[in-house]
């Protein structure tokens, strides 16, 4: 961090040393071309380098008129201190510029006179009454510069912190997704794991047990990946589907249609399951004759949509005045700041009776060193 503030100190006052160098070589130069070409006769070498050197206080005095314009900002001047530290900073540099503009000429006299008819604190003065509205206006520009350019860092910053929390609510709504796992699910997996037991399906519980062991390693993994590619989603969907259909059995139908090559295009992590869950959840689980699910995807204009589909009970007339859950709030959520607008998630009745879920977003695949 030193070596970092060292380095930004350099660079500030690099710049400082090249704008006054700038506005000192205009000074000398329009100087010496209008006197010259009046005709007049002066030191024209040391006439140039004293109107150069002549910036220098200013130059020494920019670091602290930036200082105090963030102390007391131009847009807050109703505190009378404010008033008084900027009126006294100005005219503590033009007292400073006067003096030295004042010392140059006793010293180096670049106007060739032939006797001096003053004191050196009577030019002093001269040379500060003559600069009162130079140095006001001087003074009100660095001060300007340094309001402006304080926002623009603010505003940097502020987008910066603004990004950071937006992935760090990103991340925890990918956590959350992870770590909501419906208890009835739970209760269900291991009850049905039970009843294997208790019928002798010895063979099925285990497989049940490494199904739901192989879900809740995927489930709790520490990932902050917000992309994966679709064919990983769909095998932890299926992960999820395997178990329930142990539960089900026959009253689960399957039916996968998403194409291999859509398997590499990216989608956000954890987009199927809540899909999956609420179509077993309300579809499934609600009849006692079961049903079937439907799992799909397709491409067109680069776009991606996928779709869940269930058989079971439509939405009620007024469903889209009840709370959504967790899960799919989340998935919305998540889509927004990802995509912007450029997604759409719908949820519908089917004319064949049962409720689709389906997301339309950008179709993109994962390239070496990000994501395309």
């Amino acid at each position: 961090m030193d070596r970092i503030s060292a380095r930004a100190q350099r660079h500030r006052w690099l710049w400082i040393a090249s704008i006054w160098l700038g506005f000192g070589l205009v000074d000398a130069m329009q100087t010496v071309f209008v006197m010259r070409g009046e005709g007049m006769h002066h030191a024209w070498v040391r006439l140039f380098w004293t109107c150069v050197a002549g910036w220098i206080p200013w130059a020494l005095a920019t670091p602290l008129v930036l200082w105090l314009g963030r102390q007391f900002p131009p847009v807050k001047l109703r505190p009378v201190w404010t008033w008084f530290a900027h009126l006294a900073a100005c005219a503590a540099v033009g007292l400073s510029f006067a003096a030295w503009m004042a010392w140059m000429d006793f010293a180096f006299n670049p106007y060739a006179r032939h006797s001096w008819t003053g004191t050196f604190s009577g030019l002093w003065m001269d040379k500060f009454s003559n600069g009162i509205l130079s140095f006001l206006v001087l003074y009100a520009a660095i001060v300007t510069v340094s309001y402006v350019l304080d926002s623009r860092e603010r505003l940097a910053l502020q987008q910066t912190e603004t990004a950071r929390l937006n992935e760090m609510l990103s991340k925890a709504q990918l956590d959350a997704l992870r770590r909501q796992i419906e208890p009835h699910f739970l209760f269900n997996t291991l009850n049905a794991v039970a009843g294997l037991v208790r019928e002798g399906r010895n063979d099925a519980a285990v497989g049940m047990i490494a199904g739901l062991s192989d879900f809740l390693r995927r489930v709790l993994q520490d990932s902050n990946a917000q992309q994966v590619p679709l064919g990983e989603e769909m095998e932890f969907a299926q992960k999820y589907l395997d178990i329930q259909k142990v539960r089900f059995a026959e009253r689960l139908q399957l039916s996968v249609d998403v194409p291999r090559e859509l398997y590499p295009a990216q989608v956000p992590s954890l987009i199927l399951q809540p899909m999956v869950e609420n179509a077993v959840k309300h579809g499934i689980a609600k009849r006692a004759q079961g049903g079937a699910i439907r799992i799909a995807a397709s491409r067109s204009d680069g776009v991606l949509t996928l779709s869940v589909c269930n058989d079971g009970p439509s939405l009620p007339v007024d469903w889209e005045m009840a709370r959504s859950g967790i899960g799919m709030s989340n998935v919305r959520t998540r889509l927004q700041r990802l995509y912007g607008d450029a997604f759409e998630l719908s949820m519908r009745n089917q004319d064949a009776g049962g409720v689709e879920v389906s997301v339309s977003l950008p179709f993109a695949i994962a390239v070496a060193g990000g994501e395309g």
